[in-house]
């Protein structure tokens, strides 16, 4: 798991009213990932020195991981759904993965309602500890998953450009996916990519050095 991504939240608006009708809740939340702050690093990640946490940040994001397991164990009973919780730490941000059988609902339509639960989680995380959350959630793998496959497009797409020439334009992704294709284009020499457009529809595109 990784990251990429966190949105603004409303330190104002109570966590738990959100999941009053969960599934209804969950699918109308606004996918937030696509206003994170680009603006100091469009699809950035961490830097090396932030990814070295001290420990004091690392207990930190440790809690971070259990605010979030309270609210999503929670959110499981309502739902009368099995799923383990597992906690880490990655790439200086909390990461929990529900992990089971039968959780298609939490991930819903190309991962829509996995952004949207993830949003959730960040806002209840940050009414507990009182600073923002970028905490990353993955659901029955989903996200895993979903990097090899842009890890693999990233990787064709940069091939591409290197035979032919030309820049390509790829489908908009969200941030967390643009990220993925960014890593994977910047591992072939003689490319390079970036992000344009607004978001929803803010792609990558792949150009030749």
């Amino acid at each position: 798991m990784s990251e990429t991504a966190d949105s603004p939240t409303n330190p104002d608006a109570p966590a738990t009213a959100e999941v009053q009708a969960p599934e209804a809740q969950i699918a109308e939340v606004q996918v937030a990932e696509a206003q994170e702050s680009e603006a100091q690093a469009p699809d950035a990640e961490p830097t090396a020195v932030q990814a070295d946490s001290a420990p004091d940040d690392v207990a930190d994001l440790e809690q971070e991981g259990e605010y979030a397991a309270d609210y999503l164990e929670a959110l499981l009973d309502i739902l009368d759904l099995d799923g383990d919780l597992d906690l880490d730490v990655e790439g200086g941000r909390a990461a929990v993965a529900i992990v089971g059988t039968g959780l298609d609902v939490l991930v819903g339509e190309n991962g829509a309602t996995l952004d949207a639960l993830q949003d959730l989680t960040r806002l209840a995380v940050q009414q507990q500890s009182g600073s923002r959350s970028r905490l990353m959630l993955d659901v029955a793998g989903h996200r895993a998953q979903r990097r090899v496959q842009l890890s693999e497009l990233g990787s064709a797409a940069a091939q591409r450009v290197l035979d032919s020439g030309k820049a390509e334009r790829l489908s908009p992704m969200s941030p967390f996916e643009r990220k993925v294709v960014h890593d994977a284009v910047a591992a072939v020499d003689g490319v390079h990519s970036e992000s344009e457009g607004e978001e929803p529809q803010r792609r990558v595109v792949v150009l030749p050095d």
